[in-house]
């Protein structure tokens, strides 16, 4: 249950013309929790950055300029996203730009499905919304996420964002912070909680003769439509 949400920022838009990654931002989870972890790294990609992608990130040539290249940080690369599942938004878009970089290594290194499961947001969120925009700031405003301080694209920012949107399209709120004995103390959804044995028994409230009358005739309209004995009279429930 290792997860590690991925974004990058290029100097265009393909591979394949000479285009380069010069940011990397990884975000961990753990168990569906943030552990604080994070992988962020500007490269120095050895070209120009295109017009289009600078209006894009905001990342200039002149501040890449001093950056390491991609190979001085592949190794930490791997080993920090070794063995989890990647979400990446548009996963073939930041694979294929991952994969071209550690082809340009040269050896051994393979591609990044070689040390971790990749799993596509984007292809998850149109799913669950077919025929709407499902663009990351599209999903910030669907699911009441804050993303005032995203002016730019920012690869560690928008793996952050992309983190909440993710856990809010697939469950939501994974952890309960309740108030404990203890100021501060937290316990997460799966801590089991004992109750004190010596705790007040609770009332038992009946219905009263109104209700036990309308809950009757509700009972006699489904014994008229199924044409018999509903199933809440045959388990013997209604008799309790």
């Amino acid at each position: 249950m290792r997860q590690i949400i991925l974004d990058t920022e290029t100097t265009g838009l393909e591979p394949s013309d000479g285009h380069r990654i010069i940011e990397i931002g990884c975000y961990e989870l753990h168990y569906r929790r943030p552990t604080g972890r994070t992988f962020h790294h500007y490269i120095n990609p050895d070209r120009e950055v295109d017009e289009g992608a600078l209006e894009v990130h905001g990342i200039s040539n002149e501040f890449l300029a001093d950056k390491p290249p991609f190979d001085a940080i592949a190794e930490a690369f791997v080993e920090f996203i070794k063995d989890a599942e990647l979400i990446i938004h548009n996963a073939p878009f930041d694979v294929g730009f991952l994969d071209h970089e550690l082809s340009l290594l040269g050896g051994d290194w393979g591609r990044v499905g070689d040390y971790a499961q990749v799993t596509d947001s984007l292809v998850m969120a149109r799913q669950m919304h077919p025929g709407q925009r499902n663009g990351l700031d599209a999903l910030c405003k669907r699911y009441g996420i804050d993303n005032t301080e995203r002016e730019l694209h920012g690869a560690l920012l928008d793996a952050e964002i992309l983190a909440d949107v993710y856990l809010a399209m697939t469950g939501g709120q994974t952890a309960l912070s309740l108030d404990a004995t203890s100021a501060g103390e937290q316990h997460g959804a799966g801590d089991i909680q004992r109750l004190a044995t010596d705790r007040a028994v609770l009332p038992v409230i009946g219905p009263n003769e109104a209700e036990a009358s309308a809950h009757e005739d509700w009972l006699a309209t489904l014994d008229e439509a199924v044409g018999g004995e509903c199933l809440w009279r045959a388990s013997g429930v209604s008799e309790g």
